[in-house]
């Protein structure tokens, strides 16, 4: 959705999508405005608690399969196996998308990766559908007034058009971009502490061939999974910005990771992206008015556009 600053303000049923790699500060928003009750909904969560729960708890099952004392109590279902999942710990969703590389140190052969891969696009786009039918449970269910849509990083690799179209038919959408200064401090951050990731197929096949031909490497068991990922990530964060550029700037507004990093209520992320429309505007236009005016100007008729409606 696009609006002008009175637009924003007299929208009565918010809904942000905040966009960005991981470590820019969505989580950090959406836990602040989840306290000054806004309706959290993580992509991430929905993931794992409802498109990879079966996928999650066969993998677990058939690792427990493996010792024969907890084969005869599954088999006899004397014991059940189930997985948590937190919205600030996704550690089950994490260990089923795996790293790839030796077997022996905890990595997955090429193709058990590349289903896990598969398997998680899939789950992420049907997540990112689902956020109409919880903008409603919300309001109707729950009696939140706003939604943040607390989106996965690899949003922006999905190559699936249809999902940022809807999101930009029911959401502000929001880019969180890293300044250039600060690049290196999250390279630095995710490779100090490496995670699982999804990477789309074709950069995947190119990273792997370029990786295998650096390191005089022969076979993907031969790769040290945690290496493999520190390499890789700085090379995903730079093909992600141009994507996340892409739908920002047709569909949403674009912030500052260093100014989230400064926002401590609701109050000031509503000032935020307040300032993100009014800048907008200026570019679009070229107007001489200034920021200030754009976002200090009195809305005349508060009424909702009919353009804002979150539901079909």
């Amino acid at each position: 959705m696009k609006f002008t600053v009175e637009e924003f303000r007299a929208w009565k049923r918010k809904c942000v999508t905040l966009l960005g790699m991981s470590g820019v500060g969505k989580t950090h928003l959406s836990g602040l405005l989840r306290r000054h009750d806004w309706f959290h909904y993580s992509g991430d969560y929905r993931i794992g608690t409802r498109y990879l729960d079966e996928p999650i708890l066969d993998l677990i099952k058939s690792r427990a399969m493996r010792d024969p004392f907890l084969r005869d109590l599954l088999r006899r279902d004397w014991i059940t196996i189930r997985n948590v999942i937190k919205i600030n710990d996704l550690g089950p969703v994490l260990s089923f998308i795996g790293k790839l590389g030796n077997p022996e140190q905890g990595g997955l052969p090429l193709d058990e990766f590349s289903r896990r891969q598969a398997l998680y696009r899939e789950a992420e786009i049907a997540a990112m559908f689902d956020l109409p039918e919880f903008v409603r449970k919300a309001q109707e269910v729950y009696g939140y007034a706003h939604l943040v849509n607390d989106v996965g990083g690899s949003l922006c690799e999905l190559e699936e058009p249809r999902v940022i179209d809807m999101l930009a038919r029911h959401s502000l959408i929001l880019y969180i971009r890293v300044p250039e200064a600060d690049e290196i401090k999250l390279i630095e951050r995710a490779q100090a502490d490496p995670k699982p990731l999804y990477y789309r197929p074709e950069f995947l096949q190119t990273a792997v061939k370029d990786y295998l031909e650096l390191r005089r490497l022969d076979y993907v068991a031969q790769i040290e999974p945690d290496d493999f990922t520190r390499w890789v990530f700085p090379r995903l964060f730079h093909s992600r910005v141009p994507r996340y550029e892409a739908i920002a700037q047709p569909h949403g507004y674009t912030v500052s990771s260093e100014d989230v990093a400064q926002v401590r209520d609701e109050a000031d992320f509503l000032a935020l992206v307040e300032s993100a429309i009014a800048r907008s505007a200026l570019k679009r236009t070229g107007s001489t008015e200034s920021l200030l005016d754009l976002q200090e100007r009195a809305p005349h008729d508060p009424v909702e556009p009919s353009a804002m409606t979150v539901t079909d």
